[in-house]
Order: structure tokens, then sequence, then C-alpha cells
């Protein structure tokens, strides 16, 4: 207490005596005058000490460099500490100079707390110290971010991007408005099979983060986030981490779920009128108490993200009505122009015909005008067909297979571009037969983005189509390969890297969005010898499972 007493020894502090105790006001006092003239100044052995002791704000006396040099119990509390610890140990007080108005700084105390602190500081006469006060201002600092944060997250939701990085956004969103450890937003897919994580901060992503949960759970690990999925109901679980670290059950996510410290785990449905859709996880970090206004944060930016995803399914169901207008559109105009070519060529052969069948020969001028007209319809005919083949690339007509679609596909890549065009499907129960009619819409357009871009980049000479249904660990799957013995994936610095698949574009930004919007992957490898490979593997989704 000695080192204590003589830092305060030198502050002069004005005292309401109405403020001190009655018990203390008949103490010894040392007052004195004030190095400022106004009012009276004593030090720490009278009234200044009762006043230091009984105030309701922080008071430190900070080094040049600093440091704390004393810290009265206020302060002490808020910083989460005893004054005997901060003294000697950086304060977060930083500059020289006074400060007349309040200032925020954070301060990171031990056992992860964290704090805002509004101050305000006074030189001490001599020595360079300072008289700092402060108070905690965390409560309405959060509250300033959260509501940035929700406005934030409101106007993402309503701009032209994908869900994944918009979900993503709103991720780091909440992360850094509630300073959270972690945070996750996973959705399920639409059999409501799997959780695929389309929103992250604070962990790094692992491809097969859902595959090492379901791992978890065959070991007895109890998950809350599939709890929160099933019943609509958020989950609180405290002191989550020690738990999780100490269970054996969780060792295919140990490393993940430790790479960043935490405490309470707390996952929030999201809901979609009356469904559930998904989950927001969020991990505190240690020392944060998760109570109601926490918890309202949370709900609020579920809200958001599934108003996202609600976002997205609609955009989806408008993007689906499209195509089925564009295909209507496409009959109207085989109808309009090249079934009328068709219907004009038959008309000419069929003049011929009945001039043999007369026995009249037809003249050269007859036939040089017949064969013109002939000429002339096909190639309208063709040009037509080019024209609406290049417009709307067909999708799995209803009632078609997945099978019968990539066929068509490769017959008619084959005939216009001279490749050699190979399919092989192994399906030995019929599977593909029973598809959701949208994931085989979804793994034929990845296809048909796929083998499009081998004959507009790769230069090749053939390419292959397989399709594969398989019984793995986690149930059905659909495996689609995409294989061509091009010129393959374009190295860095290549200027071939404008090949939207090959470069991550446009082409294979919504090859990876059909994908995972089944909980599926897409990826680009090399072929070895040259070429490229595109993969697909999503699980099989049968039709009546969405009914």
């Amino acid at each position: 207490m000695e080192a204590r007493r003589s830092t305060y020894a030198r502050v002069s502090v004005v005292v309401d005596p109405g403020s001190v105790p009655p018990s203390a006001r008949d103490r010894p006092t040392t007052a004195g005058p004030r190095a400022d003239g106004g009012g009276a100044g004593v030090d720490v052995d009278g009234w200044g000490a009762l006043a230091v002791a009984h105030s309701p704000d922080g008071l430190a006396v900070v080094a040049r460099d600093g440091r704390f040099l004393d810290v009265n119990p206020a302060g002490a509390r808020l910083c989460g500490a005893a004054a005997e610890q901060l003294v000697g140990t950086p304060s977060p007080f930083g500059g020289t100079g006074p400060r007349a108005d309040d200032d925020v700084v954070e301060w990171s105390g031990p056992g992860g707390l964290r704090r805002a602190f509004a101050w305000t500081c006074s030189p001490v006469l001599g020595g360079g110290e300072r008289v700092v006060s402060f108070r905690d201002v965390s409560a309405a600092r959060q509250q300033e971010r959260r509501l940035a944060a929700t406005a934030r997250a409101a106007f993402s939701v309503t701009a032209e991007r994908s869900l994944a990085s918009t979900l993503e956004a709103l991720a780091e969103e909440v992360l850094q408005a509630a300073s959270l450890a972690g945070v996750q937003v996973l959705l399920a897919t639409p059999a409501g099979a799997r959780l695929n994580v389309l929103g992250t901060a604070g962990f790094s992503r692992i491809p097969d983060f859902f595959d090492r949960l379901l791992e978890c759970r065959a070991r007895g690990a109890r998950l809350e986030m599939v709890e929160a999925l099933h019943s609509g109901v958020p989950r609180v679980v405290h002191h989550r981490y020690d738990a999780v670290m100490a269970d054996p059950a969780w060792e295919p996510l140990r490393d993940h779920l430790g790479a960043t410290p935490w405490d309470a785990f707390a996952s929030v449905p999201l809901r979609i009128r009356g469904g559930t859709v998904g989950v927001l996880n969020a991990f505190f970090a240690p020392g944060q108490v998760v109570g109601e206004e926490e918890l309202g944060f949370l709900l609020a930016m579920a809200g958001q993200a599934a108003v996202a995803v609600d976002h997205a399914e609609l955009f989806q169901r408008r993007m689906d009505e499209a195509r089925r207008e564009e295909r209507q559109k496409l009959a109207r105009d085989l109808h309009d122009s090249v079934v009328q070519q068709v219907f004009s060529i038959m008309m000419q052969a069929g003049s011929l015909g009945v001039l043999a069948r007369r026995g009249l020969p037809p003249t050269a001028e007859k036939l040089a005008a017949v064969a013109g007209e002939l000429s002339g319809a096909a190639a309208d005919a063709l040009a037509d067909l080019r024209g609406m083949v290049v417009e709307l690339r067909p999708a799995v007509p209803s009632g078609t297979s997945l099978g019968t679609a990539l066929r068509s596909l490769l017959e008619a890549t084959a005939a216009r571009s001279g490749l050699r065009c190979d399919l092989a499907i192994d399906d030995p129960d019929g599977d593909l037969l029973a598809l959701d009619e949208q994931l085989a819409e979804d793994a034929y357009r990845v296809a048909s983005e796929a083998v499009h871009n081998t004959v507009k980049h790769a230069a090749a000479a053939s390419l292959g189509v397989s399709v594969l249904v398989s019984t793995t660990p986690r149930g059905l799957q659909l495996a689609v390969d995409v294989v061509d013995d091009g010129r393959g994936v374009p190295s860095e610095g290549d200027h071939r890297a404008a090949d939207p698949l090959r470069s991550g574009g446009y082409g294979m930004t919504a090859m990876r969005e059909r994908a995972h919007r089944w909980g599926g992957e897409v990826e680009v490898v090399a072929e070895d010898g040259g070429g490229t490979r595109v993969r697909l593997r999503v699980p099989v989704v049968r039709a009546e499972e969405r009914r």
C-alpha cells in the first residue's frame, strides 16, 4: 500500500463533503488549495482517499509510458483484476496530452475479458503522469454495433449477390458486432438430410465439416445445432468449449473447434414461414455472458439470414419459371420458323415425286429451281436452329432421365463440333429415373457447362461423361465426371485463364452454387498426361423425398 499512497499523495482531488460517509467526516485531512487555484484539494490520507475508494467510476494514475501506477477499487473491478495485479502493466489509455472530452478505447483483460472504456484524463504536476477517469460503455457500444450490423445485413440481403457471399458477410457482421469468437451459418439441404456451412467467421472453412459432425454424433456426441434445427427453438449451452474438448466423441472436430478459444455456445434456428431452413451458431469468447440482449441480437441476425435464404429461393423459382417460359418460347419459334421451313422442303421434294410418277421428267431448269428452293429452306432452318441453340441450351425435359438428357447433349455436341463424345452410365438400381427433377436439372446444367467449356476453350479431340450412382457411408451419391483430352487447366499467368470454368469465373461459380444447393461439391482438376476433369458429387435426393 505504500506505493499506492505515495502515488496518490501528489494528486489533488476535489471532494464534495456531502458525498463522504458521515463516519469518516471527522478523520484528519491535509486539505490545501488546488494547483489550478479552484476549490480545495486533499491527498489520499483524508477525504481524498475515501472519494477515490467510493467513486463509481474507475480512477487510475498512469505513467508517461502508459503503465498503471495505481487503480481505485472501481477501476480494478472494471479491468477484471486486483489493483496490485494491474500496477506496472500497460493500460489502454495512450497519449500524453490531457483530454477534455470522452474518448473510447478497447480493453482486453484477464480470462479473455473485453470491454469498452470511455475516459478522460488530466496531467499531474511534474513527472508526466496523468489521472484517468474511466467508465464501462461496452453495452452502449455493442448496441450501436448491433444496430449497424443489422442495418448492413438488411442491405446485404437486398443486394445482387449470391446467397453464399451474403451469408459469409452476415457471419462476419455478427462476429464483429457481438465480439464473438466464431460464427457459422448452416443451411439444411432440401431433404433436410445435411447441413452445409454457407457462412463462417472466426474459424477456417473445411469442406467435410458436416461429415465430421456426423462422425462425432456416431461416437456419442450431442449435436445442439441439430436439436435447434429440428425443434425450431434456440439452444444455449454454457461452458461448452471445455465439455467438447474433454469429450473423446468430438475427436474428428477437436482441432477445428479448438483453433479459436471460446466458451459458451448458442445455436439459433433460421425460420421461414413456419419452417426451419438452417441455424446460426455463435461461439462466445471466454468471459462473455449469454443474456437476453445477446440472444435477441442473434435472433435478429438469424432472421436476416432467413430472409436471405427466402430471397434466394424465390429468385431460384423465378429463374425456373423463366426457363420454362423460354422453353415454351422455343417451341413457338420452332413452329413459326423451322417447322414451316421443313414443311416447305417437304412440299418441294413432293412436287418432284409427282412429276416422276406422271412420267414427266423435270427439266433442268425445274430441277435447278427446286434445288435452289430446297437449299435455301434448309439453310434458313439450319440458321434458325443454330440461333435457338445459342439462345437457349435445353435442360432435362419433364419425364426424361438425366442419362437420356446427357446422351442427347453429347450427340448434339458431336454433330456440331466434331468431337468424339462418349457417355458411360453406372446405375444398377435405376436411381437416375427417380431423381428429384430439380436435382437432375442442376446436375445436367453442371455437365452441360463443362461440355460447353470444353468445346469453346479446351482444343480437345474427345470428351467423355460418366455417371455413377453408388452407396457411401452417408447414403446414395451421384457422381458426374466430364473429362477431356485438351490442353488442361492453365497455370498462373497463362492468358487462357480467361476461361471462365478454369479461372473460377461466373461459369465455375454457377456450377458450385448448383452443387452447394444439394450439399455437394464441384472440383476442376488436371488429368495426368493432359486434359481436364470436372467432378460433381452430390447426395441423391429422390422425387418423393421432396413432396
